[in-house]
């Protein structure tokens, strides 16, 4: 057991946790007090939220392809350069379908991804792997909760008025049995882990359950991306990155979890740049059409990085240990 790896990953988890269990109760007493969040504030909100996420998945190409083979690495760039501008077309022309994708693709990653956190926080520790049941049981959950129920919430109806009145109506006349799908899965998934004595992964759920319904859509998904998804995921890329590893020799939890974060700084400048490249032009609504921008490069960029991790996503579930 390396006990340095160890502490992120249950630091990590604890940081996801507490963020989420302040915004439920700080929303939760906006509502008893019959305090009201403009969408103005809540684009505020969710942009700093997004923002501090954007790091986590901008460093596929440290993890995936050796910096020594430079024909291989360059190659890589360029294909994932490639497909990320073709998803982001993709969802700038075709705005429904491209956002109906991305959000199956978005809800399988963040579940899959939440359980593979899970397992390798259970091999740092020197624990038994969870069961291939009560990871699957936990992953669908754990994916769809942060993204179904913020967007079929009618809450979200101002919010897409907002950013892009195509989306209004991204669900059809599913929206209410996909919302009731989702929540059904979720009880009996938290009724599994509790008589099977899981009772982090319970909380894990709870929470996220919590976040859809206490806070406004579109800062739930916010605070779930970029202090809850990406901190996991960033945690994850310490055994990867050898920089990251010497610090973890060196017993410092926080600066080794600083040295997978920081790599990554540069996207949000790129990000943001792009953003208001795209939006300066003549908008009549600077923040709001600044947020729709972001959310697409974000939603563009969740296609290759999807697939990149997706190999390290299965060895963490191969490596569960209990039948």
């Amino acid at each position: 057991m390396n006990q340095t790896l160890s502490q992120i990953y249950q630091g990590s988890a604890r940081f996801s946790r507490v963020t989420a269990a302040v915004a439920i109760l700080l929303f939760a007493g906006f509502q008893f007090t019959n305090i009201e969040i403009t969408i103005k504030a809540q684009v505020a909100l969710a942009v700093i939220a997004l923002a501090i996420g954007i790091p986590h998945g901008a460093i596929d190409h440290l993890i995936t392809i050796p910096r020594n083979s430079q024909p291989r690495f360059i190659a890589f760039i360029a294909i994932y350069t490639l497909i990320a501008i073709i998803a982001a077309l993709a969802i700038a022309k075709w705005n429904l379908v491209g956002f109906q994708l991305v959000v199956l693709m978005s809800a399988l990653h963040f579940g899959f991804g939440d359980s593979a956190f899970a397992n390798e926080g259970q091999a740092a520790a020197d624990k038994k792997g969870y069961s291939k049941l009560v990871l699957a049981s936990y992953a669908i959950p754990a994916g769809f909760l942060p993204v179904v129920l913020p967007l079929t919430d009618k809450r979200t109806l101002d919010v897409l008025q907002e950013l892009n009145p195509t989306l209004i109506n991204w669900a059809g006349t599913f929206t209410e049995l996909l919302r009731n799908t989702t929540l059904t899965i979720a009880v009996c998934s938290i009724l599994l882990l509790v008589v099977t004595n899981n009772y982090s992964l319970t909380i894990d759920l709870v929470l996220l359950l919590a976040l859809s319904f206490f806070v406004p859509p579109l800062v739930a998904f916010a605070v779930y991306f970029g202090f809850w998804h990406a901190i996991r995921h960033t945690a994850r890329l310490v055994p990867k990155l050898p920089s990251a590893m010497l610090k973890v020799s060196s017993g410092n939890p926080f600066s080794s979890f600083l040295a997978a974060v920081i790599p990554g700084l540069y996207a949000i400048l790129g990000i943001f740049l792009i953003g208001i490249f795209f939006v300066a032009r003549g908008t009549t609504d600077f923040s709001s059409d600044f947020l729709w921008v972001i959310l697409v490069i974000i939603w563009a960029l969740t296609v290759p990085h999807m697939a990149t991790t997706a190999k390290f996503d299965v060895n963490a579930f191969k490596n569960s240990l209990r039948p």
